[in-house]
């Protein structure tokens, strides 16, 4: 038993042995071919994405371009380092694609991915940095690869999308920044034009609050137990809701120093008399 197992083991090693002896040099010649490839692939990319810098290309659209130059770099060394060791790609070829036919109708929701995300690239309704809302989700357009989208918000939090569900879809795009959409109520004795007033200048003082387009103040509504002052205004992305946080402290600060009153909710209620409620007998 230990004969045939020993017999065995100096088979393969001399079976080892004779394809280092035979093949070493090739062997050898296709690891450095492909390093070789790996850095030239990326000097490629890093050179395309340069170019595309240099005539202001759309950066998703340049980091498609040096992804793409860089893998198609990258099989060419790869088929040429097989060829090296002796090993023909063209019966692998044939096998893939046998081999992709079945696959194809297995990924058929990867390939819808990739096909909408190579029209978002070619078509770019939208960029990296951009604020989009699509299907009730929205944010900071953070990376676009071909199968899905990632959009960040002011939290950190990142949120994934595949590409089929953006395009078809209405979408919007607010590029950099974000419309702050509230109102604020103040007394039917409080004078609205001095409180639009106030408001307006709050907003011209706020650093982070866009003057273009021009925030937009005035009468929203006339509610039960207050005017309604509605203002629209738009800031970055990026730190929406601080920014909201801090203009409404300073309105609220600025409407009191104009003894402009903001009333709390009220409603009137009648009570009726039992008396008045019986019928004469």
């Amino acid at each position: 038993m230990i004969d045939q197992e020993l017999e065995q083991f100096q088979q393969i090693y001399n079976l080892i042995t004779e394809f280092l002896v035979n093949y070493s040099f090739q062997l050898l010649g296709a690891i450095v071919i492909f390093l070789i490839g790996l850095f030239v692939a990326k000097k490629v990319a890093k050179i395309a994405t340069r170019l595309c810098e240099k005539r202001n290309v759309d950066i998703t659209l340049s980091i498609f371009i040096a992804n793409t130059l860089r893998i198609i770099v990258i099989i060419m060394v790869a088929i040429i380092a097989l060829g090296k060791v002796g090993i023909s790609v063209t019966p692998m070829v044939a096998a893939i694609g046998a081999l992709s036919l079945g696959a194809g109708l297995a990924v058929q929701g990867l390939l819808s991915n990739y096909g909408a995300g190579f029209t978002i690239i070619l078509t770019r309704p939208f960029i990296i940095s951009n604020t989009i809302s699509v299907l009730g989700v929205s944010g900071i357009v953070k990376d676009i690869s071909l199968a899905h989208t990632v959009l960040t918000n002011e939290d950190g939090v990142e949120i994934t999308i595949p590409n089929k569900h953006i395009i078809g879809e209405i979408l919007h795009n607010s590029f950099a920044n974000t419309l702050v959409d509230s109102s604020i109520g103040i007394s039917y004795d409080s004078d609205p034009e001095q409180a639009i007033a106030v408001i307006r200048q709050c907003l011209r003082e706020m650093n982070p609050v866009c003057n273009e387009p021009e925030p937009q103040v005035g009468i929203d509504n006339f509610g039960d137990s207050a005017i309604e002052i509605g203002l629209r205004y738009w800031v970055p992305t990026e730190t929406y809701f601080n920014n909201k946080y801090q203009t409404n402290l300073k309105i609220f600060k600025a409407l009191q120093d104009a003894n402009i009153t903001i009333p709390f909710p009220q409603r009137e209620v009648r009570l009726l008399n039992d008396s008045q409620e019986k019928v004469a007998g």
